[in-house]
């Protein structure tokens, strides 16, 4: 029997997301739990599986529309079951074909009348094309790209068979694109005969506009940046920069950081810890773990440690009470390709060092590949976000809400010391506590920091 797949409600409280593409083809049978269609929130990218066996008879959305929640995206039918008269399934389901127009937002059903179909936020990549040596990456004769990639795409005037892609299955994602920028601007070819010059006309595919200056943050800028407008080159004055939208995680980190400064009351707290002996337990570590180890995983480990000691630090604020937890989860800042990104390592205070070091590595991949799951992301009650390999010394993160505090990590340096009125070089890395002043008082802050910094000076509390 003929049914309607909705876009579901992958983010609590979402009310859209981008369909970013459909992993089985129309007529194609699939089972309960096989994965579908790959929906993009703000925070993840989202594997939406079957809930029964069914085949899909036809697709309302294509990949690449942004589409409200509880709109239809497919007809889905009994394996055995064929399309028949689209017209007439379509009417029986209460779905009227769209009217040609500009693509916009596809939203949910009219209280009357039929409900239309939806058209694309931008038109997709997946057109046939011919196999040819040294092209994109061609799958059943139709090339992917990432939501982001495809946007700079059409803005740069790229073509996708231009393209070799390195994402998840040959897919096109942003990287790949500003690496063909790059060339082009490394070695600019000469406009073909009739054809005018970028930025003196038509033929420059990049919007018009005031040139403009990029932000930089606290953390590791996450925006997409072409790699074109890095590269250092002589540019005429009236060049435009090259526009790129905003991707659906760099909106959210936005919206939730500004939400967070004006709303929670921030007070920090510094302090520098010695890490000699740290590293040491690090190098013994290393020698006999299968899983490599860093000094972030021994940190996050360091977190989980302080929050068993200091229990009223394991808190978050909501308006109604105080939440306090009985078990230690904490979220690893990694800035990914589709940018920031904070997953959460779940019961962190019962994991083995090796097992936080599996974890975040995992993550890491996850967040690279855009396959954290929306659960990844959610929870927690502090995070730790790390910018020590960049040789940054200190700095002050925002707290990531509903959390209650983050921990900024800085570089370890060596440093003259006195100890016992003797002067000696040690290794010493400073740490900057952001905390939510409505959940967690200063002298409450300020025993969980003192628990921290013992923990990291004797290391093998880590261990027990």
């Amino acid at each position: 029997m003929a049914r309607l797949l909705r876009m579901p409600e992958v983010a609590a409280g979402a009310t859209e997301a981008v369909l970013a593409e459909w992993l089985v083809p129309e007529n194609t049978p699939f089972g309960a739990g096989d994965p579908i269609v790959v929906v993009e929130t703000e925070k993840a990218i989202v594997e939406v599986e079957a809930e029964a066996d069914a085949l899909i008879l036809t697709r309302l959305v294509p990949a690449g529309s942004r589409v409200e929640v509880g709109s239809p995206v497919a007809i889905l039918g009994d394996p055995a079951e064929t399309t028949g008269d689209l017209g007439a399934l379509l009417a029986q389901l209460g779905v009227s074909k769209p009217a040609t127009g500009d693509p916009g937002v596809a939203g949910p059903p009219a209280p009357a009348g039929p409900e239309p179909l939806h058209q694309p936020l931008h038109q997709p990549l997946h057109q046939p094309v011919r196999q040819e040596s040294g092209g994109g990456p061609v799958n059943g004769g139709r090339v992917f790209a990432s939501p982001l990639a495809r946007q700079m795409l059409k803005r740069s005037g790229l073509s996708p068979q231009e393209m070799t892609g390195t994402g998840p299955n040959g897919r096109i994602v942003r990287r790949d694109v500003e690496r063909v920028l790059a060339d082009r601007v490394a070695s600019p070819a000469e406009p073909h005969a009739g054809q005018q010059p970028p930025g003196q006309g038509p033929a420059d595919p990049r919007p018009a506009g005031p040139a403009g200056q990029g932000s930089a943050g606290q953390a590791a800028e996450p925006t997409a940046v072409v790699a074109a407008e890095r590269t250092p080159v002589r540019r005429s004055a009236a060049a435009a920069p090259l526009s790129i939208p905003h991707s659906p995680v760099r909106r959210a980190v936005a919206r939730r950081l500004t939400e967070s400064k004006q709303t929670i009351p921030h007070f920090y707290l510094k302090a520098t810890c010695t890490i000699g002996p740290l590293l040491s337990l690090r190098e013994e570590l290393n020698a006999v773990s299968s899983e490599r180890i860093s000094v972030n995983d021994l940190v996050v480990k360091a977190v989980a440690r302080a929050h068993v000691l200091v229990p009223q630090m394991n808190v978050v604020w909501t308006d109604d009470a105080l939440l306090q937890f009985d078990t230690v989860d904490v979220a690893v800042a990694i800035a990914s390709e589709r940018g920031l990104v904070t997953p959460v390592l779940r019961s962190v205070d019962s994991m083995s060092v090796g097992t936080v070091a599996a974890a975040v590595k995992n993550y890491v991949r996850q967040a690279a590949d855009g396959r954290l799951r929306q659960r990844d992301l959610e929870g927690g009650s502090i995070s730790v976000t790390n910018l020590g390999m960049f040789g940054v010394e200190e700095f002050a993160a925002i707290i990531n809400p509903p959390q209650a505090a983050i921990l900024a990590v800085g570089t370890g340096r060596a440093e003259p010391v006195v100890v016992d009125g003797a002067v000696e070089v040690a290794t010493r890395m400073t740490v900057v506590l952001s905390v939510d002043h409505r959940a967690v008082d200063g002298a409450l802050a300020a025993r969980w920091m003192q628990a921290f910094r013992r923990v990291v000076e004797q290391p093998f509390q880590l261990l027990v």
